[in-house]
Order: structure tokens, then C-alpha cells, then sequence
């Protein structure tokens, strides 16, 4: 029997959450990295996103990955944001309303994440800057905040930056190496 494989996720965000959690139900070997200094993706609130508007008029702002606003409530009641074995119902994060503010889906991710363990295997301000295949592989090249960069192997690769993030498609998708999988 061959070893467990060796997985990265790229993003800490819900998709990237699951994604681990599943990856380590399977007992895979598991790295999700991430280039901010904590979970949640998109409902991570930032006071930067809301200085100049909607309009983005300074082009030298910092760029913000986010699309929250200091007042969003989710357009989703609480059932619907559950996960089959962790609801949100049985969550008490002081607002009862039935449609949750960013503030509680952050902290039900964040809850998520270190009720399943998957905050164990986060590498925070850790930016993916390039991912190559390689054989029956990939290379992952990243980056820390304070600079320095690594690379490193893994058997699989799941994309999960979100729709809020600018896409880079790939352009060559090397074929499937069945025989690393034992298909």
C-alpha cells in the first residue's frame, strides 16, 4: 500500500475549509495555505474595502480581498448555512436573528474549522505563487510575509480562492497519473 497522499488546498476561506475536512476524513495528508493571518475568506471584514467606495478611485490603494461591508447581513437564514453535522442553529454568537451579520459567519467558520481540526494544518501568511506540475505531481512555490520562498511537493493541488479573487486559469492541465492513485 502506497503512503497517504500529500494534499495542498489553497484558501482558508469556506470552500478551502470543507475541502480540508474532507481531505482529512479520507486521512490524507493535508496543507491549506493561506495569505492572510486567518480563516474565512470572504467574511473577513476590512474597514479598507469601504475608503473609497464602490468607485475604486485610488489606483496606489492597497488591494483588499474582500467584498463585505460593515453593515452586510447574509441574504441566507441560519438552516441554510448549516453544514449536515454542524448547524448553525445550535450556535449562540449573541444576534438570534434568522439572518446572520458577517460577524457571526466568521466565528461559525472559525468554529468549524477547530471543531474538525482543520485549523492544525493552516499555514497562515503563507501567499501560493505558483503551482507547477511535475511528473506525478506538483510544485508549489510560496511565499511568507516576511518574504522568503519555498517550494514544495504534492501529490494533488485543490484551488480554493474563491469567486471574489481574480482567476488565473491554467492554460496546459497535464493528463491524470492513475498509477500514483492505484486506479
Amino acid at each position: 500500500m502506497k503512503d497517504s497522499l500529500n494534499v495542498a488546498v489553497i484558501g482558508a476561506g469556506i470552500s478551502g475549509l470543507l475541502t480540508a475536512r474532507e481531505l482529512l476524513r479520507e486521512n490524507l495528508r493535508v496543507t491549506v495555505f493561506e495569505k492572510s493571518d486567518q480563516i474565512g475568506g470572504t467574511w473577513v471584514y476590512d474597514d479598507r474595502v469601504e475608503v473609497d467606495g464602490c468607485h475604486h478611485l485610488d489606483p496606489n490603494r492597497s488591494i483588499v480581498h474582500s467584498s463585505i461591508y460593515k453593515s452586510l447581513r447574509t441574504n441566507l437564514p441560519r438552516p441554510l448555512m448549516s453544514f449536515s453535522d454542524f448547524s448553525f442553529e445550535d450556535k449562540s454568537y449573541g444576534d438570534p436573528r434568522l439572518f446572520p451579520g458577517h460577524e457571526e459567519v466568521l466565528k461559525f467558520v472559525q468554529d468549524f474549522a477547530n471543531e474538525f481540526g482543520v485549523s492544525e494544518v493552516i499555514r497562515f501568511n503563507s501567499e501560493v505563487v505558483r503551482v507547477e506540475s511535475q511528473g506525478c505531481g506538483f510544485v508549489v512555490e510560496w511565499r511568507t510575509t516576511e518574504g522568503g520562498l519555498v517550494e514544495e511537493r504534492f501529490d494533488a493541488v485543490v484551488v480554493c480562492n474563491g469567486h471574489h479573487t481574480e482567476p488565473q486559469v491554467a492554460s496546459d492541465v497535464p493528463e491524470f497519473c492513475a498509477e500514483r492513485f492505484n486506479i
